[in-house]
């Protein structure tokens, strides 16, 4: 019994505030990101609208999510997720989607997302150890992302991976810091919860494995890695394939047809849409356009996605931001926790950069790699800790970037809302 009581504590503390100051963390923005949520659910219907499959805003697919969880292909076991948070919805809105339905799935995303927030700040302050007025600017500019503000309120996928994948980081590390292993059950409970919201993503939780303390040069601890991975994918394995009716062939050939879908070049040049798209837009708004759309039975609505730039400020913003990126990479090469961060990022650099799966909506996967920035940016200031000037010289550009990045993503939300408002109004 005092074990059972011990692990829940200690999963309660990794999960929600363990501090004070983590708890004020989390009740700013969760108020703050609250009162976004509540006015756009009160006054328009975008987050939920049983008319719009799909696209209505930066192709978020808000409806065929909570509705069916997504492609089994892309999305293998998000239906069960999804289902859940349906029905508490239903519960709180007495069967009916309205203001209430609405609210409660805006909270919902606001919940992952501010407890996303609270976990990038543990890592920083518990992993990297930075002193917390550096961990606090950090969290700020990472609260002000195109990603971090759109999730906030939107009951997509990328939503709750963005804090599952956070989560599983954080633990990984605390692991891996004590020179512990990553216990088996969190692996294939890893595997079901980020697996199964998206596919590819699943690959990564196994990626601090290759970091344990003699795993390749022991050939118990090395045998014993192999199990546990072994059973997290067979568990997951099992799962997709009972929902699929184990008919693998369908599986493989819906993948194919969606990567060749997904994949086919646009018109906008390669480097502007990795630049713009991927590196960019998840993070710094661009300028955003409408589109008439139209759903299966003929509804025709308006849908907004985001061109490339248009001035050359974003470019330089973005290019800063990669340079202390890789510099951070660079600097901290024999870092194992940079390791786990680097190739978890490069995942979805090959999938949507190389195979350019999705590349010209690739704004909208930040959920899945966007915690990296102001994490690998935490281990660059910690690895000039003694140096007053270099870190003087980084604080004083991240504070450039936050200020550009907090007046460029306010305009550009006012666009959102001028959308919302001629299109969208209840």
């Amino acid at each position: 019994m005092n074990k059972i009581k011990s692990f829940l504590v200690s999963l309660l503390k990794l999960i929600f505030p363990s501090t004070k100051l983590e708890a004020l963390i989390f009740a700013f923005y969760f108020v703050l990101f609250g009162i976004l949520g509540r006015y756009i659910a009160l006054h328009y219907f975008i987050i939920f609208d049983d008319r719009i499959p799909w696209d209505a805003y930066f192709s978020f697919d808000n409806r065929a999510i909570v509705r069916t969880g997504g492609g089994f292909e892309r999305h293998p076991l998000s239906n069960y997720f999804f289902e859940v948070i349906r029905n508490i919805s239903f519960y709180f809105s007495g069967g009916k989607v309205n203001f209430i339905f609405k609210m409660v799935l805006a909270t919902c995303s606001n919940l992952a997302i501010s407890l996303s927030i609270v976990q990038i700040f543990k890592y920083l302050k518990n992993i990297i150890q930075l002193p917390t007025w550096i961990s606090i600017v950090l969290i700020l500019f990472f609260s002000l992302f195109s990603t971090t503000i759109l999730l906030s309120f939107t009951p997509e996928t990328y939503t709750y991976s963005l804090f599952f994948l956070i989560l599983f980081n954080y633990y990984a590390a605390q692991n891996l810091k004590t020179d512990k292993k990553v216990d088996g059950t969190a692996l294939t409970f890893a595997g079901v919860f980020i697996g199964g919201l998206t596919i590819t993503n699943i690959v990564k939780i196994y990626i601090p494995i290759l970091f344990e303390k003699n795993i390749f040069w022991n050939w118990k601890k090395n045998g014993n890695a192999v199990g546990r991975i072994f059973i997290s994918v067979a568990v997951f394995a099992l799962l997709f394939m009972y929902r699929i009716n184990f008919d693998f062939l369908k599986f493989l050939n819906k993948s194919g047809e969606q990567l060749d879908k997904f994949s086919k070049p646009k018109i906008v040049p390669l480097w502007d849409m990795i630049a713009s798209w991927f590196f960019g837009g998840n993070i710094l708004f661009s300028r955003l356009e409408t589109r008439d759309y139209h759903s299966k039975i003929g509804f025709k609505y308006k849908a907004l996605f985001m061109d490339v730039y248009t001035s050359w400020l974003p470019y330089i913003f973005v290019v800063i931001l990669l340079i202390l990126v890789f510099w951070s990479y660079f600097k901290n090469f024999k870092n194992k926790f940079v390791q786990i961060l680097m190739i978890s990022f490069f995942v979805d650099i090959a999938v949507h950069c190389f195979l350019k799966f999705g590349l010209h909506t690739s704004y909208i996967y930040g959920g899945h790699f966007v915690y990296i920035y102001p994490l690998l940016l935490g281990w660059l200031f910690h690895a000039y800790r003694k140096s007053a000037n270099v870190l003087s010289l980084l604080m004083v550009v991240l504070i450039l970037l936050t200020g550009f990045l907090l007046m460029n993503n306010i305009y550009r939300m006012q666009e959102f809302f001028l959308f919302l408002e001629m299109f969208y109004k209840v």
